[in-house]
């Protein structure tokens, strides 16, 4: 199994103003960023100067699918869900953002829209940056555009991935490979196992694995009797992760 990503978490901050005057919590660990890695604490603090900080309560919409692509936005704290409306205005969920993580860059860079409606799951709090203000951080800090570039590369397998999944595994390994997905991204050590930190309702799982919340609700049903997982009203914790594994990836 792949090794668990840390929750980035800033535990160490200093108070700082951004170009607007904005009072803000600035994170001194620039290496917990997958973006902006290879960067100084010290270029960090510039860039987020150099953006505005929004605060959104929970289940709020940062940005709707099909509006115009102006800003991309920096995930200080918080959790955001990706989905996206197919032609029959069924939602799917793309993806889940976690604290650390940019998006909508690539978007923006290309004068496009948004593909996905970008949702606060719970309450959260972003950098957002303009078109120029990432063009002119990419040309000062190269890395940033390497960096891009790989996170670009890595959702893009992602997404083949589950594609994949979708077209040949059977429901309950997609649900098995998708609470695993998940774990790996937003997962925290608990004595009792991993817990999912992040609101996800069995709707959501369904969504996130092509399926239905009836074949959800059997799947999780069995495997909490295995005492593979534990379940309650939005929560998920994962209390044999290698067992999880295992059925995943059978033959």
């Amino acid at each position: 199994m792949s090794t668990l990503k840390a929750a980035i978490l800033f535990s160490i901050s200093k108070t700082t103003l951004n170009s607007t005057g904005q009072e803000f919590t600035m994170p001194i660990s620039v290496q917990k960023t997958e973006i902006f890695k290879g960067l100084t604490d010290e270029q960090f603090a510039d860039l987020l100067k150099k953006g505005r900080r929004v605060t959104l309560q929970a289940k709020t919409e940062l940005f709707h699918q099909g509006d115009s692509a102006e800003k991309c936005f920096f995930v200080d704290q918080g959790h955001l869900k990706l989905t996206k409306l197919n032609e029959q205005g069924k939602e799917v969920i793309v993806r889940y953002i976690n604290s650390g993580e940019l998006t909508a860059a690539a978007s923006v860079l290309r004068d496009g829209d948004y593909p996905v409606t970008a949702e606060c799951i719970v309450d959260t709090v972003v950098i957002e940056w303009n078109k120029q203000t990432i063009l002119e951080a990419m040309h000062q800090y190269p890395n940033i555009a390497i960096n891009l570039l790989g996170i670009i590369l890595e959702r893009i397998e992602d997404v083949q991935h589950r594609y994949l999944e979708v077209c040949t595994e059977n429901v309950d390994k997609r649900i098995a490979r998708s609470l695993l997905r998940i774990m790996r991204r937003a997962g925290v050590n608990t004595p009792e196992g991993i817990r999912i930190d992040i609101p996800l309702s069995r709707q959501n799982i369904a969504d996130y694995s092509g399926t239905t919340l009836y074949t959800v609700s059997r799947t999780l049903s069995k495997w909490e009797k295995k005492n593979w997982i534990k379940s309650g009203r939005e929560k998920i914790l994962i209390k044999d992760p290698h067992a999880l594994v295992l059925f995943s990836e059978a033959v």
